[in-house]
């Protein structure tokens, strides 16, 4: 029978002790959210946020903070690394070469939207980009990958935070208003589908759109939104390597190139199993399983984000973020219903 003492020492040594509670915490948390949204509907992640806000008296506790923020830093990384597993390039062929333009110019041109919309509302260009990234790609997912790649601060928390709620809200609103939008413009499954899934944030309601049409929209919806979700793996590698610098500097060394620095270890697993899932025929329950992990780690995840941010400071960022992921929002749905519209002229 092994020592508890013995057991207890490594425990210590390892650092899982440390970790215990706040992760415990955290998942707790998590699957209270992912119950809720089972059960009831709507975004587990908004749900998982702010539950996580109602404890974050917790936070400044500390046999609780350690476990909160290895959660909230270091398992979301874990979490962004397997989702290389849900990319799938053979998404392209089925698209045609215009809803192709449409989904990569969208994406990009949403982006540099988010940037310069920050600029003129005198925000940190780091938030535009990022809400500009989750936005055009995959919503929270994305946005996590994406702020994984950003030095570790509390801006870069508090501006993860808010890019999730804000993100979540617009999603959930798209997702009752836009099939409204396609009946009244007369949209074929087709246009209707490459709209809603080039236009709505998250994957969840992206689905929940199309089926409120029809079970045929929803699955062109879907694939136009997996499309979307496949160029996060080129977006992040961009993310790394532009925000390589400040994270050097943030670990207080002036070598930019130094490979370590450049290409996050996390980043490397994404790329690994991103390529290995489009080259090598994976084991479906071995990848059904680690997408599933994967999906844990991000709800985990961002349910210690929601711990470790006070709801009063977030009221004190203003009216200025909300009107940068609003724009963002009208502008990537304009976008989709133009190129949508136009291709109709060539058909």
């Amino acid at each position: 029978m092994p020592n508890p003492s013995l057991f207890g020492t490594l425990l210590q040594r390892s650092g899982l002790a440390s970790w215990s509670n706040g992760l415990a915490l955290s998942a707790v948390v998590a699957l209270a959210a992912t119950f809720v949204a089972e059960h009831y509907g709507g975004p587990k992640y908004l749900y998982a946020l702010l539950m996580g806000m109602a404890f974050h008296h917790l936070s400044q506790v500390d046999r609780y903070s350690a476990g909160i923020e290895f959660a909230a830093k270091k398992l979301v990384r874990f979490g962004v690394a397997l989702l290389g597993l849900r990319i799938l390039l053979s998404d392209l062929q089925d698209l045609g070469w215009g809803g192709v333009f449409a989904l990569i110019s969208g994406l990009l041109l949403t982006i540099a939207f988010g940037a310069w919309m920050a600029k003129r509302l005198a925000l940190p260009r780091s938030l535009g980009l990022l809400s500009g990234g989750g936005t055009a790609i995959c919503g929270i997912s994305a946005t996590l990958a994406l702020s994984a790649t950003m030095p570790p601060s509390k801006e870069v928390e508090e501006m993860t935070l808010l890019t999730a709620i804000g993100i979540a809200a617009f999603s959930t609103v798209a997702m009752v208003l836009y099939p409204v939008l396609v009946v009244a413009l007369s949209l074929n499954q087709a246009e209707a589908g490459l709209f809603l899934g080039g236009a709505i944030h998250d994957v969840a309601q992206v689905v929940g759109a199309g089926y409120i049409i029809s079970p045929d929209v929803a699955d062109s919806a879907t694939l136009a939104k997996m499309f979307r979700v496949s160029m996060l793996m080129p977006v992040v590698v961009i993310f790394s390597m532009a925000f390589s610098g400040a994270r050097n500097n943030e670990r207080g060394t002036d070598k930019p190139t130094k490979r370590a620095g450049l290409i996050p270890g996390f980043l490397v697993v994404f790329v690994a199993l991103a390529v290995l899932n489009n080259t090598v025929e994976l084991p479906k329950v071995a990848v059904g399983f680690l997408s599933d992990l994967s999906g844990w780690c991000l709800v985990i995840s961002i349910a210690a984000l929601g711990v470790k941010t006070s709801l009063q400071k977030l009221s004190e960022l203003g009216w200025r973020p909300i009107i940068l992921l609003a724009s963002e929002a009208l502008f990537i749905s304009a976008w989709m219903l133009g190129m949508v519209l136009l291709m109709r002229q060539f058909n």
